[in-house]
């Protein structure tokens, strides 16, 4: 039977609102609005013309219902450069990822989450002691994104054209999500991921929008990425040199870094207007000094190459979800190198493979 919810999601990754898809149609939006609303079914010559219109292939609309993240329970990067739309084409991104997350609980075991509930604590003491609940100690994190997955964490990247989308965090259930904006920095990238991390422990199930707690997530993120005892340790700075080799350990922005720095007394404020006029002056506050290689998934790597070596790929794995290979390549861009497959008829993966995620 014609799933409504799977209309839904993909009308809202092809960018459309109801009325334009019927438009597109030759059907009026009231139709549209009662396809979704499960009030009736299309025909089947109106199902096959929704499925070419929006992309996806028949047997996807044909399926269970999907998951969709509650847009009330979505911890957006930045809501206020967002349209309406691309929110949507985000969370509707989200259900396509529910449904990948679902396929790898099936066929691998994987870690369960071990993020802790930490919404009683400040951010500040949250970061530090997150950082002692999982043996970090005050040492840089060499890859937030291995990090996270070692932990429990599904992340997955936004394939979305422009960076309104920044990134954006979604709990599922015991299942936390992270989604990465592919297109920004490494640097920037690791920091929202310590954002999104914070939005997970500082607001667990609870709506997490708004300004004062985008706040907490970005005090939450400085703190884990760049520990307040390394940096007193060592004293104060005056010089840009000492900035980017700062930034360099740690993994963060030039910018975060002189933030960081200020932040903590380390800088002074003259100091800091004249390391920010520097920056500026050199394009550093948007291209960083020598700049970090993007941060990998363990886990989509591992995956992909056990479906390579049975002779399949994501090609196969689109037609085992009904979903178009191109979304699934948008959530895996950037996180990993995505091949296609030699074999598109090949055997998927014995269940229940074994993967190994290491620090």
């Amino acid at each position: 039977m014609f799933n409504r919810s799977r209309l839904t999601v993909a009308r809202q990754r092809a960018g459309l609102t109801m009325k334009e898809l019927a438009s597109r149609a030759g059907i009026e939006p009231r139709t549209v609005t009662g396809y979704e609303a499960g009030e009736y079914l299309p025909s089947e010559d109106v199902a096959r013309k929704l499925s070419r219109i929006l992309g996806f292939p028949l047997a996807f609309f044909m399926s269970d219902d999907v998951d969709i993240p509650r847009a009330e329970g979505v911890s957006f990067r930045s809501m206020s450069k967002m349209t309406a739309r691309q929110r949507d084409g985000a969370i509707a991104a989200g259900a396509i990822a529910f449904m990948l997350s679902d396929w790898l609980d099936n066929e691998f075991d994987l870690p369960v989450s071990d993020v802790p509930d930490m919404r009683e604590d400040t951010p500040q003491s949250a970061a530090a002691g997150l950082r002692d609940f999982w043996g970090l100690g005050n040492r840089p994190i060499k890859n937030m994104v291995h990090l996270l997955e070692l932990k429990g964490v599904r992340v997955f990247s936004l394939g979305e054209d422009g960076k309104e989308v920044d990134a954006f965090s979604v709990w599922r259930g015991q299942r936390p999500h992270v989604f990465l904006n592919s297109q920004k920095s490494a640097e920037r990238s690791r920091f929202d991921a310590a954002h999104e991390l914070g939005h997970l422990v500082l607001h667990k199930h609870a709506a997490p929008n708004g300004l004062e707690a985008e706040k907490q997530a970005n005090e939450f993120a400085a703190a884990f990425l760049m520990p307040e005892a390394p940096l007193r340790a060592v004293g104060r700075v005056s010089g840009l040199p000492r900035v980017v080799e700062l930034k360099r350990m740690a993994g963060v922005s030039v910018a975060a870094m002189t933030y960081r720095l200020h932040e903590l007394g380390l800088a002074s404020k003259w100091t800091y207007q004249q390391l920010f006029m520097e920056l500026s002056r050199r394009g550093w506050r948007t291209d960083e000094p020598v700049p970090m290689r993007r941060e990998q998934s363990q886990i989509w790597k591992k995956v992909l190459d056990d479906l390579r070596e049975n002779g399949a790929g994501v090609e196969r794995l689109s037609e085992i979800l009904s979903v178009p290979e191109s979304e699934i390549v948008k959530l895996l861009f950037g996180l990993v190198t995505v091949a296609v497959p030699s074999n598109p008829n090949a055997s998927i993966t014995p269940k229940r493979g074994s993967l190994r995620l290491v620090k």
